[in-house]
């Protein structure tokens, strides 16, 4: 029995050691004379590049959603406005009239020069956080629109006409998740 449990520790042990490389392996070669560096194979591509593919997220939009090109739009503009704090670029990608909560009461904005006016109290520092924070690769969606976070804010098609072929993308709700 002990032989049995030793025999599990050190197999666990030596999956959770850190890999070290192969002796046998062999060692990169200097560059011969005449070559130069750039002959060497070309490095990865850059993290940052595989973590935030938009690919996927673009389907789940096209399919559930509609054209992904004018929500990425909407998407893109809306982290750069929010981190620039550009109110008035903020106010103009919300859809009108515009309700949220905020200290339990309900807040109804009917309009961009109303949302300004209120900025601060419908875009707070987590909300905020929220939308900058957010990987397109990360964004959620489904038949209710593109979420941020965990639902601080949401990006839908607004129906332009009675059979739904024609939307406006906008901003449809900013809100405190907690």
């Amino acid at each position: 029995m002990k032989k049995l449990i030793a025999a599990s520790a050190a197999l666990w042990l030596a999956a959770c050691s850190p890999a070290t490389p192969d002796a046998a392996a062999p060692a990169a070669q200097p560059a011969a004379a005449g070559e130069t560096a750039d002959a060497a194979p070309s490095p990865a591509a850059p993290v940052a590049a595989i973590v935030d593919d938009p690919t996927a997220v673009n389907q789940a939009i096209d399919e559930v959603l509609g054209d992904h090109t004018r929500y990425e739009a909407v998407i893109r503009e809306l982290q750069k406005a929010v981190t620039a704090k550009d109110t008035a670029a903020v106010a103009a990608l919300v859809h009108y009239p515009f309700t949220t909560v905020r200290d339990g009461q309900s807040l109804n904005v009917i309009d961009a020069v109303a949302f300004v006016g209120d900025y601060d109290r419908i875009v707070t520092p987590a909300i905020a956080d929220a939308i900058t924070q957010q990987k397109y690769s990360q964004l959620m969606v489904n038949y209710k629109g593109v979420m941020f976070g965990n639902g601080e804010a949401w990006v839908n098609g607004i129906c332009k006409d009675d059979a739904c072929k024609e939307v406006d993308v906008r901003v449809v709700a900013l809100q405190p998740t907690s």
